[in-house]
């Protein structure tokens, strides 16, 4: 753990990372294949047969230096908790994993803190898979069952033309033009009925701006970024359709010209409570941690809806950390919960199996029945 932690991997420099944990995984913890793919992720494979597991954690981290240390029961890193924990927590609970039971497939990803480019080479690739966790600071008593959509799109506004600061009245004014649109997004986004637990509501976040061109000119053109997080109630599309609608329309009534460019437009996804994956984790962290988990639906968006929307699999996310250590100068992850963390990742290894192939010997006997 303390070796990956003093590899600085911020996203797009995973390679000597990856190659690390190559190397460990083959020649010290029982994998018998390993290899780095076209984008750099490592994905190393153990045993055969069904089921197939995939296990999989991010190599990369935010910017940022955090020294390494251990200091009153806690290691202190960039990536302690998000999510290189996870990330090698993951890896030593496959390396005792018997081999018999089925595969697993540990995956190691690159860029998960940018443009996702590890996961969507995973998901190119087409490898069946049956059930698959990702690691992420949940908390060893979480498990996280569901993430939000993301809609992100930069929109400009364009007036036309500009005048001096001393004669506003010439032109238009991009900025306060944007800010309207802004404005009837906001209202159109509030409008839809979505309760008040916030892992269900349709949210937007106003995230970037620019505009202007000079101190005593007044802006012609505006850009602005928009951030829309969409629960499992909605799809991502139809919340983009009703926001596009809406600007066309107050553009059209302002007078004023406004294009936009999607940046990210990822679907929700929630995962079944009752597959034999959730019902694994569930057990095993009742096994190590004697105490019944809580079920958790993010705010957030990750990794873990573009496998799971593209695979229509049983899809968690779990892992030792709290996320809001995550990012911060003061990153860490306490030992004592890194170390559960590997026992309740190996027993879910095995309940999933357990559980699989109980369920298939029950689906056989129906038929048979």
């Amino acid at each position: 753990m303390k070796k990956s932690l003093e590899e600085y991997t911020p996203s797009r420099a995973e390679a000597q990372l990856a190659s690390l944990l190559k190397d460990k995984s083959i020649n010290e913890l029982g994998f018998e294949q390993s290899s780095i793919d076209n984008v750099g992720n490592v994905i190393a494979t153990k045993g055969n047969g069904r089921p197939i597991i995939l296990l999989c954690g991010h190599m990369d981290t935010v910017p940022g230096r955090v020294p390494v240390r251990i200091a009153n029961g806690y290691m202190y890193g960039r990536g302690a908790s998000d999510a290189k924990g996870s990330l090698i927590s993951m890896l030593l609970a496959a390396s005792e994993f018997p081999k018999q039971r089925g595969t697993i497939v540990f995956a190691g990803v690159v860029d998960e803190e940018g443009n996702a480019t590890g996961i969507k080479e995973i998901v190119k690739s087409k490898s069946t898979i049956d059930y698959a966790i990702f690691g992420e600071p949940s908390g060893i008593n979480n498990i996280t069952i569901g993430y939000k959509g993301r809609v992100s799109f930069r929109l400009t506004c364009d007036v036309g033309s500009s005048a001096h600061a001393s004669a506003p009245w010439l032109a238009k004014n991009s900025i306060e033009e944007i800010y309207d649109l802004w404005r009837a997004m906001q209202q159109a986004i509030e409008g839809i009925k979505s309760g008040e637990d916030k892992s269900r509501k349709v949210t937007c976040s106003l995230t970037e701006i620019a505009g202007g061109s000079s101190h005593n000119v007044t802006p012609q053109k505006c850009k602005i970024t928009v951030d829309i997080r969409v629960p499992s109630a909605y799809n991502s599309k139809e919340i983009y359709d009703l926001v596009t609608c809406v600007i066309k329309d107050a553009a059209l009534k302002n007078g004023v010209q406004a294009t936009h460019r999607i940046e990210d437009m990822t679907e929700p996804f929630e995962t079944d409570h009752n597959s034999p994956l959730v019902r694994a984790l569930y057990l095993s962290v009742i096994d190590v941690c004697k105490k019944r988990p809580m079920l958790l639906r993010k705010t957030g968006t990750g990794d873990m809806n573009i496998l799971g929307n593209a695979y229509n699999i049983p899809v968690v996310t779990y892992g030792p950390g709290d996320p809001h250590s995550s990012h911060t100068m003061d990153e860490k992850v306490s030992i004592p919960e890194f170390i559960s963390s590997i026992e309740v990742f190996n027993r879910a290894l095995f309940h999933i199996s357990r559980l699989h192939h109980s369920r298939k010997r029950k689906s056989k006997n129906e038929c048979i029945g």
